[in-house]
């Protein structure tokens, strides 16, 4: 996998620190608010926070009085376009609710900034779900919280089953809610209905194929403004070669233009999932930010990958079994089309699509064919004749942060 900017992503730190502080400072305004939103009676007191990758959430219990209740914060560096963020979250959990029985997280009250306490950002104030996180289950054992997280070779294969019955049930479900437009949803109050919505920082598609020109587009953008992205000539050259590829497979890829379109959430995972450890129950999915309409071992990914898809694949094809018998069947289903996507690709696709910083590798491992010879005798002459300046670029870049790199640590040394 790509490595990311490290002064970019040195500055998000230094940005989320900074807010840290803040937010630690804040603790007896963060409560008395919560609180007072929570009708709590003043019985509200910090109990600790719970850390994520983009959010900070303070936990405030009420004693007997009530449920503890957590507010979650996206946290400033380390999340862009936080309203956006959290409104989305907010709308998908609310229809979801309305569409499904997945367990979810009862939000109590939610606001953007200027409605926060002391102007710390927008804000999900939710009941706070006991559990254990899925992955902790299911993982293999670590020796540190550094370490890949991967599936326990060794566990009872009779837990995963417990589990993809329960997954399988609610991925079906949400495969059977339909849109016709991609983007994130929004509600009519007045009418009571439910649409992909226009913002301010994406535009709304009607169409598979603009979609993906658009994220192929950004991954362009990406490989011409991210100064480390290549670590040499023949590096940039390959990257080059593989995202203008990208581009070229979408009619190949692209099987369904006009929709309907599905519900797709980027982070929907064991992480984000709490259970009863006892009885293997889901008892909430959790973080819905990254929803919409719509690996660096590869080789080691399969060998673990692949039975676990077909073992899934099984449990999702006994609740179908169960759906079609109370009239809720579909063709062609899930399933049949999840064993399709894999068979031709369309999964690594899919994949690129989502993971700028895995596209490269994606590409030259899965989606190239030997056929396709060096791959940029495929691309078009203008194409082409724009790789040897694209490449003198990126060792200019590259140079230029490496010599930025160096002055920030002296810097931070000699603090």
């Amino acid at each position: 996998m790509t490595v990311y900017d490290g002064i970019a992503e040195a500055n998000g730190d230094d940005e989320c620190r900074a807010w840290l502080r803040k937010v630690i400072d804040a603790k007896d305004d963060i409560v008395a608010f919560v609180d007072g939103v929570l009708d709590g009676g003043g019985a509200g007191e910090f109990i600790g926070f719970l850390k994520g990758s983009f959010n900070l959430s303070p936990r405030i219990g009420f004693g007997d009085r009530r449920q503890s209740a957590l507010i979650r914060f996206a946290k400033p560096g380390h999340t862009t376009w936080r309203a956006e963020k959290v409104t989305n979250e907010v709308r998908f959990i609310e229809y979801l609710s309305q569409h499904s029985t997945i367990p979810l997280p009862r939000v109590l009250s939610w606001g953007l900034t200027e409605e926060s306490p002391q102007q710390l950002g927008p804000f999900i104030i939710m009941d706070f779900i006991d559990g254990t996180r899925l992955s902790t289950i299911l993982k293999q054992p670590t020796t540190d919280d550094q370490e890949d997280v991967i599936l326990n070779p060794d566990i009872d294969s009779l837990m995963p089953d417990t589990i993809y019955n329960q997954l399988a049930d609610y991925i079906l479900q949400i495969s059977r809610l339909d849109f016709t437009r991609i983007r994130a949803i929004s509600k009519d109050h007045a009418l009571n209905t439910w649409s992909a919505t226009l913002s301010i920082n994406f535009v709304l598609r009607r169409l598979t194929v603009q979609a993906f020109r658009s994220v192929a587009s950004q991954h362009l953008i990406h490989l011409q403004t991210q100064r480390n992205l290549a670590d040499d000539a023949e590096d940039a050259q390959r990257r080059f070669i593989a995202r203008h590829r990208f581009a070229q497979l979408i009619p190949k890829y692209c099987i369904n233009d006009a929709g309907p379109f599905k519900i797709f959430c980027d982070d929907m995972q064991p992480s984000n999932m709490l259970v009863n450890p006892e009885t293997l129950r889901i008892t909430a999915v959790l973080d819905f930010e990254f929803t919409n309409t719509v690996p660096a071992h590869i080789e080691e990914f399969l060998a673990r990958y692949v039975p676990k898809l077909e073992q899934f694949l099984r449990a999702l094809e006994r609740i179908e079994a169960k759906s079609a018998l109370i009239g809720q069947s579909e063709e062609p289903r899930l399933s049949s089309r999840m064993r399709d996507s894999w068979k031709t690709g369309r999964f690594w696709f899919n994949y690129a699509a989502r993971k700028s910083l895995d596209i490269d590798v994606v590409y030259w491992n899965m989606l190239y064919k030997d056929e396709d010879g060096a791959g940029v005798e495929l691309l078009d002459d203008e194409t082409r004749a724009e790789m040897e300046p694209f490449t003198r670029m990126k060792m200019m870049q590259l140079k230029a942060y490496r010599e930025e790199c160096a002055a920030r640590l002296s810097e931070k040394e000699f603090e």
